[in-house]
């Protein structure tokens, strides 16, 4: 028997010295009675299949189009069995639903306006490298199978991640390689041809952030991730959104199904839109100027009430046909669209008078609900988010079982957004899609800035109830958390902002015009083209989040949006720094996290058999421990002389030379610096004697340096004072008890 007709293009990505990677997409093997399907390959070790299906008839009273998108992960792509109690794959990872959201951003646009029939796009992972990462070639694939399946839609689409590692953009970097980029951001656009006959690459969608490491890395000598940095990184990436382009182009010039003859649905007909436009257009021009949400939208919907009614009684005197009664709604939103985008484009104003880039009045306010750990309000005009900081040990991180490397997650960040955030009843409950795309693009904001494990040892969970919406809550989160983080007492290294840009086009004398709106309304999101999300610290960008809807956006554009963000970055910044500047002390209702280090060999006796020896020092002290594999042991206690009281017992069975608090010893001095001297204790255990403290062995008198009290192999007297919880000794010299006669304790 013959086997199918096979078609297939590749392209190879050159990374210079990182390397190349090879992009495969081939058609007419698997799923074949779906309208479309394709295979795409990274280096021929990750693979996955999209299926394209399409609806035989159109979705009857749908006004708008009924796009589904959704990733499957086969654990066995890993060569795994699925965790769950029925070792069954379950409801999609979030890993899964962040891919599904990055699929559907740039192909949602791409369709002919007015389509009605229901497509679903199934991407499934076959087959993953475990240092790879699926989901931007899911992007590629499903636009694959989308070209291959007949449809009106105005592909292809290429989508590449490229990462900024030691100077240079490398494009489908791998997990390992990610660990030493400063930023991470994957592209999607297609290939336009411009008036003058050129082609150039539209940009239309960007996720992207800084890295967990960027921080470490910048101070190391890194490039930091600028607006104009970034705006490199868009243009980097064009040449390689080209390649992709090309070799999908070459599999659907092959073998994609002629564009069949759907139906399409316009949401007016023209005499229904001149009629509404008669009607409601000079009106619309004052209700539009309203500042106000509320009052808007109450005036807004009396005199939609009144222009339904007129056009009610005009299909009665048959002025009108009957369909009109069902386009009015769509025509009335069209008329209040040009309303809108001609009064920005003419004259500069927007909806509630302000210029193109200023910002509304921002409030910020830290500690509003008891008891929590950490809690803040932001506010941004009629936008308001409570934003909730909750700390716990080390054990209480999130454990992922995905197709990742990632095995767990110390900080988790949930954003909700209630129905009545908007005036509205709804659902509670379960997380939508959107709520998790808006809670994970806060949390890549915030994770560049979180301190180390080592520095903080506390699982972190952030949670951002909207409870007022007017305009990005996502961005508002951003903010709200930072201020609740600090309040926490979480060591941030920088704080960090968010800004929502928008942008509204059109064309004049054949020319696109582009306005870039500053902190845009929830209005202004329906009505424009683009929501354009930015965050970070007054230094450098933190994340990023595109949408259009438009085919596309020049890089240039872009890059204007970015220069001007940051600079409504920066005047938010000063308000979180006037509310709160600096980490609070830890609620007293948090846990106390300490840590110790003990040998490995040491893991065993501590733990007792069965348990019994750490569940003997939990009970009494009421600290709850954990041990991780490196010996490093996490003591929780809600206050102080617990955790100490379990870490003493600790140190009795696996340090048992380890000094406490209180205890002296005749160290010798082993180093000096500008702000004290190291003393040794003990063999591997030194402490620090402050200037502070050293100034007493001089007789109270000021010291300057060190030097002129203290020498290296010194011995003195010392006690120590406080263990901080990392485990290093505060020391203070031991003084005779005469010290009126001037002796020191230093031999």
């Amino acid at each position: 028997m013959e086997g199918p007709e096979i078609t297939f293009a590749e392209t190879v990505i050159d990374n210079g010295t990182f390397g190349t990677r090879t992009i495969r997409f081939e058609t007419g093997r698997l799923a074949q009675q779906a309208q479309g399907s394709a295979v795409a390959y990274i280096d021929d070790e990750t693979m996955l299949l999209s299926a394209t299906s399409v609806s035989k008839e159109p979705r009857e009273n749908f006004d708008f189009f009924p796009l589904t998108i959704d990733v499957e992960e086969r654990m066995y792509a890993a060569g795994r069995i699925p965790g769950s109690f029925f070792r069954r794959e379950g409801r999609p990872s979030t890993e899964a639903i962040l891919a599904c959201r990055l699929i559907d951003r740039p192909l949602r646009p791409s369709f002919v306006d007015g389509l009605r029939n229901e497509v679903q796009v199934v991407v499934t992972v076959l087959a993953i490298k475990p240092d790879e990462l699926y989901d931007v070639l899911a992007i590629n694939a499903a636009s694959m199978s989308t070209q291959l399946a007949g449809l009106p839609f105005s592909g292809p689409i290429g989508g590449v991640r490229i990462a900024l590692i030691g100077g240079q953009w490398v494009a489908f970097p791998k997990h390992s390689q990610l660990v030493n980029a400063v930023f991470d951001m994957v592209v999607a656009g297609r290939v336009v041809t411009e008036k003058d006959g050129s082609k150039d690459v539209a940009i239309m969608m960007v996720e992207a952030e800084a890295t967990d490491g960027s921080w470490n890395l910048i101070k190391g000598g890194a490039t930091k991730p600028t607006e104009e940095v970034v705006a490199q990184g868009l243009e980097a990436a064009k040449p390689f959104i080209r390649q992709l382009v090309e070799a999908q182009e070459k599999v659907a010039a092959a073998a994609a199904k002629p564009t069949a003859d759907y139906p399409t649905f316009p949401p007016y007909q023209p005499d229904t839109y001149e009629a509404v436009a008669a009607l409601a257009q000079a009106e619309l021009g004052k209700v539009y100027q309203i500042a106000g949400k509320v009052e808007r939208q109450d005036a807004d919907e009396a005199l939609k009430s009144k222009v339904k009614a007129e056009i009610s009684a005009r299909v009665e005197r048959s002025e009108l046909p009957e369909s009109a009664l069902g386009e009015v709604s769509a025509a009335y939103k069209s008329v209040t669209k040009k309303v809108v985008r001609s009064r920005v484009l003419d004259e500069g104003v927007r909806i509630d008078g302000r210029g193109l880039a200023d910002i509304r009045p921002l409030d910020a306010e830290v500690q509003v609900v008891p008891r929590v750990h950490g809690s803040a309000i932001f506010q941004r005009g009629e936008t308001q988010i409570l934003g909730i900081t909750t700390l716990n040990m080390l054990k209480m991180e999130q454990q992922i079982d995905s197709l990742s490397p990632e095995t767990k997650k110390r900080y988790m960040h949930n954003y909700n957004f209630p129905p009545y955030s908007t005036g509205e009843t709804g659902r509670v409950g379960t997380p939508k899609r959107r709520e998790i795309g808006h809670g994970a693009l806060a949390e890549r904001a915030l994770v560049p800035v979180l301190p180390g494990r080592e520095e903080f040892p506390y699982a972190i969970r952030q949670v951002s109830e909207a409870l007022g919406s007017n305009g990005s809550t996502s961005m508002g989160s951003v903010c709200a958390s930072t201020l609740s983080l600090l309040n926490a007492g979480v060591p941030l290294r920088a704080p960090v902002a968010g800004i929502a840009m928008g942008l509204i086009s059109d064309e004049l004398d054949g020319k696109t015009r582009y306005a870039a709106l500053t902190d845009i309304l929830g209005a202004e999101d329906a009505l424009g083209d683009m929501d354009f999300k930015v965050a970070g610290t007054s230094e450098f960008v933190t994340a990023i989040q595109l949408d259009t809807k438009l085919d596309g956006i020049p890089a240039s554009v872009l890059a204007g949006a970015l220069a001007q963000a940051k600079s409504a970055r920066t005047t938010i910044l000063a308000v979180l720094s006037a509310a709160i500047d600096a980490p609070d002390e830890m609620a007293p209702t948090a846990p106390r996290v300490i840590s110790v280090q003990i040998p490995v060999d040491k893991i065993g006796e501590l733990i007792g058999p069965k348990g019994k020896t750490i569940n003997a020092i939990q009970d009494e002290t009421g600290a709850e421990i954990s041990i991780e594999e490196d010996g490093t042991v996490y003591i929780g206690a809600l206050d102080g002389p617990s955790a100490e009281a379990a870490r003493a017992q600790v140190n009795a069975i696996a340090n048992p030379m380890n000094p406490e608090i209180g205890e002296q010893f005749l160290g010798t001095v082993v180093k000096l610096a500008p702000f004290g001297a190291f003393v040794s204790l003990l063999p591997g255990k030194d402490g620090l004697l402050h200037i502070s403290e050293v100034r007493k062995l001089a007789g109270g008198k000021r010291v300057e340096n060190v030097e002129d009290v203290l020498n290296i192999g010194q011995k003195v007297l010392v006690e120590i004072m406080k263990i901080d919880d990392r485990g290093k000794l505060s020391l203070s010299p031991v003084l005779p008890k005469s010290e009126n006669t001037g002796a020191s304790a230093a031999v």
